[in-house]
């Protein structure tokens, strides 16, 4: 699979959802394409989807929540008779790289959160009304919704087969949130999760597996009926008009580097690392809201999210190799903190809160990557507020410390704003200073004291906001060192290690969630029992059963 995955779309390309909007409810349909898979050599049949299949909805999710303020609940529900979702497209499972469907799983979750929190976030709550066979990552389309409605006839269930079926978990986040959201008995769900034929009816209910269980011919009247009660209470205004999601603007080169209009991507391929530069705005802050939803998709903190939202994912899935990430900023700090200034003392108008939020997203997106992240504060940088936040999402930072020869950029500055302090939680729900500094929490109390006002290398190190300073004499030499050491370390090692690293603290359902996703679903994906030429996922549909090893380890 070397096609380059594009995760830019509009509802005009869409091949598997539409949505359609009447006043303060919107229907989104699934309804996909069989012959739309985004690779050769499987059909999506009964509702199946692939990464471009979540890639549209992903998009549909966002435009939703940007486009359509006056949209209350969202009710999902299947565009085909008989059939509500079958999960995951197992042919292309058995076909893709590893790599890919580690990925996949990731991306798909990233984006049942994002939906499963528009409702505590922005007022905007998804039903999900399940006809027919619901299984697998379908099920877990529902699980990621407000409430769950599933008509009583003689077909319609809910199921994980991925265990007796597959050999694989019901990879993005079905256990987890079986128990941890529908607190279901964990015996219920370990009988649930061994049926290939799932439960229907009213058992479905009492196991908690959904919510609601009504007669086919109520079925309509109480989806519609249920979707207008979680409508009556959104506090989303019913008059405001939208901010289209316009084309980002992206040039690609031939060695891979992307230039977007905020966001430079440098690949360095020998070196196996990419270099992410950030630019801080050009122009003032807008006045006031109205301003600011007057430029549209192309206000800085709107626009600056969207490409590094895209940069982040293009590496992901169609860069591989490049094993570290370089952040990079440059611009004018003040202004950055101006931008955000706007948003955060606006933060009870839906656009701002949905800004916000945007951010909230895309940087636990960045903590979720699996790559060495290591940021990089030179002279001219703009770490500030939320920019600032990715010195505490990465892995190591570097800062330059005192003059450097020949270079007459403004001095190397970190700088704290409110935001810092719990505008941007991570998965754990803490923010990312409490979770530096979890053993101190009065250090971070402290830090306090320095918000908005420019930390040069020497404080900052002090203050423990970066990892290491360096001045002219050393700088070269060291990110030198760290980057080759990285280029020669055992990338399934990194990755473990990583991911360990950067969730300390407390569990919370998202980080078990991607936690075992990280651990178990990636070791499973390439056991023979699944993956092997005789393992489950390359014998399905074959009538043979998976020929296992037997021995647990």
């Amino acid at each position: 699979m070397s096609k380059i995955i594009d995760f830019q779309t509009d509802p005009s390309q869409y091949r598997h959802w539409r949505f359609e909007v009447d006043g303060d409810i919107a229907h989104l349909y699934m309804d996909v394409d069989e012959k739309g898979g985004l690779f050769d050599g499987y059909e999506l049949k009964l509702n199946s989807y692939d990464l471009g299949v979540d890639i549209e909805l992903s998009d549909a999710v966002q435009r939703l929540r940007f486009e359509h303020p006056g949209v209350k609940a969202v009710v999902m529900r299947s565009g085909k008779d008989n059939v509500f979702c079958a999960g995951a497209n197992i042919r292309m499972l058995g076909k893709a790289s590893h790599a890919h469907k580690v990925n996949f799983c990731k991306f798909t979750n990233e984006t049942r959160n994002t939906f499963e929190a528009a409702g505590a976030e922005s007022g905007q709550h998804y039903i999900c009304a399940v006809k027919g066979s619901c299984a697998g990552g379908g099920y877990e389309l529902a699980l990621a919704c407000d409430h769950i409605i599933l008509t009583d006839d003689s077909s319609s269930a809910v199921a994980l087969p991925e265990v007796p079926l597959l050999a694989v978990l019901p990879g993005t986040g079905g256990l987890t949130r079986g128990t941890d959201k529908g607190k279901g008995r964990r015996e219920l769900a370990y009988v649930f999760c061994a049926m290939e034929e799932g439960v229907k009816g009213k058992r479905a209910r009492d196991w908690r597996l959904v919510d609601e269980v009504v007669p086919n011919s109520k079925f309509d009247e109480a989806v519609v009926a249920r979707a207008k009660d979680f409508a009556s209470k959104s506090p989303r205004p019913s008059d405001a008009e939208g901010v289209t999601l316009t084309p980002l603007k992206r040039v690609f080169a031939e060695d891979g580097s992307v230039t977007y209009s905020t966001v430079e991507v440098a690949v360095d391929r020998a070196g196996r690392k990419a270099t992410i530069t950030i630019n801080g705005p050009e122009e003032d802050a807008p006045a006031d809201m109205a301003s600011f939803q007057a430029q549209g998709a192309e206000a800085w903190m709107l626009r600056a999210a969207r490409e590094l939202d895209d940069a982040i994912l293009h590496l992901r899935l169609n860069e591989m190799e490049l094993g570290v990430l370089v952040f990079r900023t440059q611009g004018d700090p003040a202004k950055v903190l101006a931008h955000e200034a706007l948003l955060l003392a606006s933060k009870d108008h839906w656009l701002a809160n949905e800004v916000l939020l945007y951010w909230k997203r895309l940087l636990k997106r960045v903590d979720m990557t699996a790559r060495s992240l290591v940021a990089v504060v030179e002279h001219g940088s703009c770490f500030a507020g939320v920019l600032a936040e990715l010195l505490w999402s990465v892995d190591r930072s570097y800062m330059m410390d005192g003059e450097f020869e020949g270079d007459n950029r403004p001095v190397a500055t970190v700088t704290l704003s409110e935001s810092n302090f719990g505008q941007y939680p991570m998965g754990n729900d803490l923010t990312r200073l409490q979770t530096r500094f979890l053993a101190d929490p009065e250090e971070v109390e402290a830090l306090k004291a320095h918000i908005g006002t420019p930390l040069e290398a020497e404080a900052a190190s002090a203050a423990g906001l970066v990892t290491f300073a360096y001045d002219d004499i050393d700088w070269e030499d060291e990110l030198r060192i760290f980057m080759e050491e990285r280029a020669r370390f055992s990338p399934d090692a990194m990755t473990g290690m990583e991911a360990n690293l950067r969730f300390p603290g407390p569990e919370t359902m998202e980080t078990r969630i991607f936690g075992r996703l990280t651990a178990w679903q990636n070791w499973i994906f390439q056991r023979p029992n699944a993956v092997g030429e005789d393992g489950a996922l390359q014998r399905y549909g074959t009538g043979k059963r998976g020929d296992y090893n037997m021995q647990r380890v």
